[in-house]
């Protein structure tokens, strides 16, 4: 895995939010989003999908990633973003996302395993290795479909803080923003508006 360099721009270093730790498919839909000066894109080429897949636990460092690979994956992003709004909305996704999750999982389709671990057997499944590439995006789509299938879709939020884009996992009801500062700064926005309104 390489190493942060201390010069990475401070959008790298924004708080990850509610749910990555556990679906790498939403930090996937989170690579691209918007910051005050304008989009920001994580996959913006080969070399910057390489890194991200790696940075993830997805992709070993030593394995290239070429062109056509990193747009299979921000093809995947897009897709998955059209299926979570689709899963919002309660409304049918558009025939192309689907097909794109469900090619990307038959690209390295999993060989199930028997597994022994210290706490008993268990069902393992590996997905095929020959095409490490194909296995991450994957991984990635398997991810996503265990997330919309699965008890946690019902938590599955687009950040209503304005411009924002990220999705995450509510940890309440009520919860509306993917973190604390886009908390903050839509607070900050309505006092100020508050305060325009009623200034002379």
């Amino acid at each position: 895995m390489r190493a942060v360099d201390q010069e990475t721009p401070v959008y790298l270093h924004r708080l990850p939010v509610s749910g990555e730790d556990r679906y790498a498919c939403l930090a996937l839909v989170n690579s691209r989003f918007r910051v005050s000066h304008g989009q920001v894109d994580l996959l913006d080429g080969a070399e910057a999908a390489h890194l991200w897949l790696v940075r993830h636990g997805l992709l070993p460092d030593r394995v290239p990633v070429n062109g056509r690979q990193a747009g299979r994956l921000c093809a995947l992003r897009e897709a998955l973003r059209a299926l979570f709004e689709a899963y919002e909305r309660g409304a049918p996704p558009p025939a192309e996302a689907l097909d794109a999750l469900n090619a990307a999982l038959a690209a390295a389709p999993a060989t199930p395993r028997l597994v022994w671990s210290a706490e008993g057997p268990r069902r393992g499944d590996v997905p095929d290795d020959g095409n490490p590439a194909a296995a991450a995006l994957s991984l990635l789509a398997e991810d996503a479909t265990e997330l919309l299938t699965g008890g946690d879709a019902a938590q599955l939020a687009e950040c209503a803080a304005q411009g924002c884009e990220r999705w995450f996992l509510r940890s309440h009801g009520a919860r509306r923003w993917c973190t604390t500062q886009c908390g903050n700064r839509v607070r900050a926005a309505r006092a100020y508006a508050a305060r325009k309104s009623t200034s002379p």
